[in-house]
Formats: structure tokens, sequence, C-alpha cells
């Protein structure tokens, strides 16, 4: 009974696991190619600076902009299979200092 209880703790850890949201991975596949240079007006990331005036206005205002595409910006920002909780953590991630 032990072993059959840790293989089913394995097993939903392993699945946890490939679920699990690469932040960094999703950041270079998406938001890298605008923000990482800040071309046409984004937000360079991890410049603290350009991103707290956005993240004054709340994270709703900003998961906004993401899903409407803003400025240059296109609607979802380049990550179309993006749920409201990757934005969060991808904005989150280049807002912070690196």
């Amino acid at each position: 009974m032990k072993k059959l209880t840790l293989l089913a703790v394995m097993a939903v850890s392993v699945s946890l696991n490939v679920n699990a949201f690469d932040v960094e991975r999703k950041y270079a596949q998406t938001c890298a190619a605008c923000h990482a240079m800040g071309v046409a007006g984004a937000p360079k990331s991890f410049d603290v600076d350009a991103w707290q005036p956005r993240m004054a206005e709340g994270m709703d205002k900003m998961v906004e902009s993401v899903a409407n595409g803003m400025n240059a910006m296109p609607p979802r920002g380049l990550c179309m299979d993006c749920t409201t909780e990757q934005y969060e953590a991808l904005i989150e991630y280049m807002a912070a200092p690196k």
C-alpha cells in the first residue's frame, strides 16, 4: 500500500511539473521580441522605472492592455495561449529588476 501511495504522489508531482508555467521560457518566446529592447515604445524588461507608472494602474488594467493590445502591441501580445494568470506572471516578471 505504501508503494502505491508513493507512486501516486510521484505521478501527481511529475504531471504538475509538466504543466507548470515556465515564465522565463514564455517571455523569451513571446515578450522579449519587443520588451527586451523597448521596441516601439514597449517598456523595457526589468526596467523598474519604465514599469512603475504602468504597474501603479493595477494588474487588471495591465492584463486588459495585453488582451486588447496597446499602441504597437497586438492583442494578446503574441501569446495566444496565455491565461490571465500567465499574463500576470509575465508582467510581474518583466516589471521586476533583474
